[in-house]
């Protein structure tokens, strides 16, 4: 295996990355590839970015992940995520990677986990050159997956207030309202550990109504005839299950959903063999590593 730290370029500025290539190719030989985007306030590093390369790279992909627009070693404005931002990332990191002498052109496809999988199928939806997507604890409409994670009429009140003053502190001061993590997503206190360091723990108030608004679900239908994988915790803690079933629901096909039960919302980070299984089979049908 060889790894080489790249950069390139998205909306005028420098992200960071990591391209890992399977030892032993031959001079011209090519592999299928995957971009693996990490979740909310993360970086390449995550345990959930890190598990499936790993595999992936076992498989005999080539991967590329990278730190999203303001966060890791990307430039960027520290804790503003705009989701459509983070696609026109992935779509740049795609444009860099079909032009790496080991990728096979064609042939690259995109994992992401939470808010990386919400990118990951809104990106693949938009632009055709993805050959597949696949989704882990995504979610595809953002103002009823954050209803399921406020859930209350006291705990949405604070919410939807939250969204109103960030409005407010942005039009009388010109600058952004600064947010805590766990305002906008709650963590469960046994999962809180999978933030890894160095992830960011303040967003602007943008970032929130950015994923508010974002809508996968109204998109996923032109991944079609595309493959496109959805796995979801049938308990996720984090990010309702209803959002892959309903993403299920709206998609074309070949999708297929799996739901699993002894896993929780980063199951990517958890080795869970069952998972990854399902995952081998799907990869072996759809976009295998070497193509014939």
């Amino acid at each position: 295996m060889t790894e080489e730290n790249i950069h390139f370029e998205s909306a005028g500025l420098r992200l960071s990355g990591v391209v890992r290539v399977p030892a032993g190719l031959g001079a011209g030989q090519k592999r299928a590839a995957f971009i693996v985007l990490h979740g909310f306030g993360s970086s390449k590093s995550a345990a959930n970015v890190l598990g499936p390369c790993a595999v992936l790279e076992s498989l005999g992909y080539v991967t590329l992940r990278f730190d999203m627009q303001g966060c890791g070693e990307s430039e960027g404005v520290r804790g503003h995520l705009i989701c459509t931002e983070q696609v026109q990332n992935t779509r740049d990191a795609l444009s860099y990677l079909n032009t790496h002498p080991a990728v096979q052109p064609g042939k690259v496809g995109v994992i992401g986990s939470s808010f990386g999988a919400a990118v990951a199928v809104y990106s693949a939806a938009v632009d055709e050159r993805f050959a597949a997507a696949i989704s882990s604890g995504g979610w595809g409409h953002g103002e009823r997956k954050f209803r399921g994670q406020h859930p209350g009429e006291a705990a949405w009140a604070r919410f939807t207030a939250m969204l109103a003053e960030g409005k407010r502190h942005r039009e009388q001061t010109g600058q952004s309202l600064m947010v805590p993590r766990h305002d906008i997503v709650p963590l469960p206190p046994g999962l809180q550990r999978q933030v890894v360091a160095g992830s960011l723990n303040e967003f602007t108030a943008e970032t929130a109504q950015s994923m508010f608004d974002f809508r996968a679900e109204d998109v996923v239908h032109q991944i079609a005839p595309r493959p496109l994988l959805l796995l979801h915790s049938s308990i996720d803690s984090v990010t309702p299950t209803e959002q892959s079933i309903e993403m299920l629901k709206r998609s074309g096909k070949p999708t297929d959903l799996h739901l699993f039960g002894e896993t929780d919302h980063f199951m990517l980070a958890e080795g869970n063999q069952r998972v990854w299984n399902v995952v081998r089979d799907w990869l072996a049908l759809y976009l295998p590593a070497v193509q014939n």
